[in-house]
């Protein structure tokens, strides 16, 4: 416990209990008696470095007001004192340091009084540095109500709570900081997720797209690869062999149609097969030609009409050829 007594500090040892006065709490006698300007002896400085430190400010230096308000309001007393220190205050709000207790009316209990003690900013930072200048750094700074008006000493300021308009201004500068910081590394995030998304997407496009022209390939039976490797009579008969024949198509298609179409147009290119003719079903048609085991990728290429007879239909029918030659197998 520091006390300053005309420029002099006082410094005491305390044992702190709850409910009694700083003055009450010295219950030994000074560790010393500093003028300002000079310097704490090194025991007493090394013990206060150890310590918690606080300074009673002479109450000459504190204005005194005194509010009253509904004994229900105790638990909002520190919300009403903010909101009134402004008309409370002879200095302006931002530039105070204040404190108060709130006790039961001694003539009403329904009511509260509150004693609400001021000190300027000026005066608080005044004191700090004198008491740097003597070697020693304030945790707290109380003052004691006037007349032993009430058994506590009041806090006024404190080490843990104090927050500057600097302090505050450079918290929301931080804070602000860490926002946009925040919301540049989400919106990166999200720019790189999407990004991520549709490049994965385009390789897979590409990846399906190789995969159907592989399995387009590996429908081609194997001897198709190698028959170029073969000598030249066997060769000659896998051309023959797994060659389109318009002879075997029209077999093959014999066998597939049914005996109410009829075919009045055969046109083998390659490996696409074309027909066109008469049906009383022509849509009926597709499903027979596409499981003969002959054609794949049936459709029609041309629309159906009504024939002049009435009751055919005309049809127009593409597919492409499928090789006879499965598997061709080199016998020794």
């Amino acid at each position: 416990m520091v006390t300053c007594r005309d420029g002099t500090f006082i410094i005491r040892k305390t044992s702190h209990s709850e409910g009694s006065t700083d003055s009450e709490q010295s219950e030994s006698s000074a560790l010393a008696v500093v003028a300002a300007g000079e310097h704490l002896p090194a025991e007493v400085s090394h013990l206060a470095r150890a310590s918690y430190v606080t300074l009673e400010l002479p109450i000459a230096n504190v204005a005194v007001r005194r509010i009253t308000v509904p004994s229900q309001a105790r638990d909002f007393v520190g919300g009403i004192v903010r909101n009134q220190i402004e008309r409370l205050s002879p200095w302006r709000s931002d530039q105070v340091s204040f404190g108060f207790v709130a006790e039961i009316d001694a003539k009403d209990p329904a009511a509260l009084e509150v004693r609400v003690l001021i000190a300027s900013r000026a005066i608080i930072d005044e004191a700090l540095d004198q008491l740097a200048a003597i070697g020693l750094s304030a945790d707290r700074i109380t003052a004691s109500p006037p007349n032993g008006d009430t058994p506590k000493a009041v806090t006024l300021w404190s080490r843990f709570a104090d927050i500057s308009p600097e302090r505050q201004a450079r918290m929301r500068r931080r804070v602000g900081l860490g926002i946009a910081a925040t919301v540049g590394a989400s919106l990166c995030l999200s720019t790189w997720a999407i990004m991520s998304a549709e490049s994965i997407q385009a390789a897979s496009e590409e990846v399906a797209a190789r995969t159907d022209t592989l399995r387009r390939q590996t429908q081609v039976p194997l001897a198709l690869q190698s028959a170029a490797s073969l000598p030249a009579n066997q060769r000659a008969w896998y051309e023959k062999k797994a060659a389109p024949s318009a002879t075997i198509m029209l077999e093959a298609l014999s066998q597939a149609l049914p005996d109410t179409a009829y075919l009045t147009e055969l046109s083998l290119q390659g490996t696409t097969l074309r027909i066109s003719g008469l049906s009383d079903d022509s849509p009926s048609l597709l499903a027979p030609l596409e499981h003969s085991g002959s054609l794949t990728d049936v459709r029609f290429f041309a629309p159906t009409a009504r024939a002049q007879d009435g009751k055919h239909f005309s049809f127009h029918i593409e597919g492409r050829v499928e090789p006879q030659l499965k598997r061709y197998e080199v016998r020794q």
